[in-house]
């Protein structure tokens, strides 16, 4: 990825819905570049163009982090719970937990069911343990295209 593909990037991070025109006048491209750039860096999987909710004003109001503790191949345990409707994100770690992972629920009976039926009896978890979110601060899509810069 070159400075220019960067440069758009950041433009789409600040308002996803920047015209190609005005994302080509900021960064010194025409239109059509800026489109063919776009649909590379879309294609190629370096970028994903979507719609970011706000769970609780969609009615999910539960949001949690499990940890959880595997034996066997983490990443089969991963994949498993990768099926999972309610899981937004699986991070395979090191340290005191094998994964974390991200879930969003309508509410504590629903994350009761997600991790007491669908993730802790799935061949491999060992245990796990459960973080509730109680008010989230900072979520952000705009960290830097350029390694070292902030």
């Amino acid at each position: 990825m070159d400075e220019l593909s960067g440069a758009i990037i950041e433009q789409l991070q600040q308002d996803g819905r920047r015209t190609y025109a005005k994302i080509g006048a900021a960064v010194g491209l025409s239109e059509a570049a800026v489109r063919q750039r776009v649909t590379r860096l879309v294609e190629s999987g370096v970028m994903q163009i979507v719609a970011v909710t706000d769970p609780m004003q969609i009615g999910l109001h539960r949001q949690a982090m499990v940890g959880i503790r595997t034996e066997g191949d983490i990443t089969e345990v991963a994949d498993q719970i990768v099926a999972v409707e309610q899981v937004d994100s699986v991070v395979i770690t090191a340290g005191s937990f094998d994964l974390l992972v991200g879930v969003v629920c309508a509410d504590d009976e629903e994350l009761l069911d997600v991790v007491g039926t669908r993730i802790s009896c799935l061949p491999g978890v060992v245990g796990t343990e459960t973080f509730v979110y109680l008010k989230l601060r900072k979520q952000t899509y705009t960290w830097s295209t350029v390694p070292g810069r902030g």
